[in-house]
């Protein structure tokens, strides 16, 4: 499977994140039949930058981390983005993050 369609399988999923909610990256590799490939994932986040279509500040580490806010212009974009739908960050941690967690349907392949 080359990068270039793993990515857009990633952005596909994304993209259907609803507002308000976030999901990880590890759910979003499992939801694609891959549980292994997180990381690929994070690198298919941090190449989405120039896509406003892909809400890549709705996608957080497995415990509510903004481990991808380096990738995002300005100190606290990631933050203030996740912030202006009404989700609580923390020390750059979701705050009921339980509450907010969204799962992406696995695929059956």
């Amino acid at each position: 499977m080359s990068n270039d369609n793993f990515f857009e399988r990633v952005y596909a999923i994304a993209r259907q994140i609803p507002y308000g909610k976030v999901t990880s990256y590890g759910a979003i590799a499992k939801a694609l039949g891959t549980a292994r490939s997180a990381r690929m994932v994070g690198w298919a986040m941090n190449a989405s930058h120039n896509m406003e279509d892909v809400p890549a500040h709705r996608v957080v580490n497995r415990k509510g981390l903004l481990t991808g806010k380096l990738h995002f212009d300005g100190t606290n974009l990631m933050q203030q983005l996740l912030e202006n739908e009404g989700i609580e960050v923390l020390n750059n941690q979701i705050v009921d993050f339980e509450k907010h967690f969204w799962q992406p349907e696995v695929r059956q392949e």
